[in-house]
């Protein structure tokens, strides 16, 4: 900011000096003309790193990627609460956290068109599953058919779980964590096949 300031100062300074074509052919400039030293500040910045040509991400100043807090994890099941998709229930595939949005299985499809990639070979249409902002889903408990904010507690084991507010539901169990990593080794081997 300071550097820009500086600049725009320097350019401003320098607008306003009348110059004739001939005025400093063959001459050296003289030390009051030369404008001051520039001080810089140290000053921490966000840095800003480019994902995409559309869209950025903001860092840290050692260049990570800020990582938000988000209500929602993979395997959890959620019901969309605003968009086209609205009262529609799925189960999340893919957590962004540097933009807090999710992936959700079989919503928000949106047609993309694919070149070829061989000579000979031709383009087609594919239905891709785009992300929505985690603001815009709600877990949801499959019994009792109702979505609820969700809320922290504790365990008299000293395990920290996450529970549906208007149920009490444990949504952090072992059995679905094992669920959902049997569920992705299933999906990377049919993948690598």
């Amino acid at each position: 900011m300071a550097a820009m300031a500086a600049v725009a100062a320097l350019q401003c300074s320098m607008g306003s000096l009348s110059l004739t074509s001939n005025s400093f052919l063959g001459q050296r400039f003289s030390p009051s003309l030369s404008p001051s030293p520039i001080n810089f500040v140290d000053k921490p910045c966000t840095i800003v790193m480019k994902l995409k040509r559309w869209e950025c991400k903001e860092c840290k100043p050692n260049s990570l990627p800020i990582l938000h807090k988000m209500h929602v994890k993979v395997g959890d099941t959620v019901k969309i609460i605003s968009g086209h998709e609205k009262g529609k229930i799925g189960e999340i595939t893919q957590v962004f956290r540097h933009n807090s949005t999710v992936i959700i299985k079989d919503m928000n499809l949106k047609t993309k068109h694919m070149k070829s990639t061989e000579q000979g070979e031709p383009g087609q249409i594919v239905k891709i599953e785009a992300p929505i902002h985690s603001s815009n889903v709600m877990l949801y408990s499959n019994e009792k058919q109702v979505a609820s904010r969700v809320g922290h507690k504790i365990l008299e084991d000293g395990t920290r779980v996450r529970y549906l507010i208007k149920t009490g539901e444990i949504i952090d169990s072992a059995e679905n964590w094992k669920r959902v990593i049997k569920e992705r080794k299933k999906e990377r081997e049919e993948k690598s096949t």
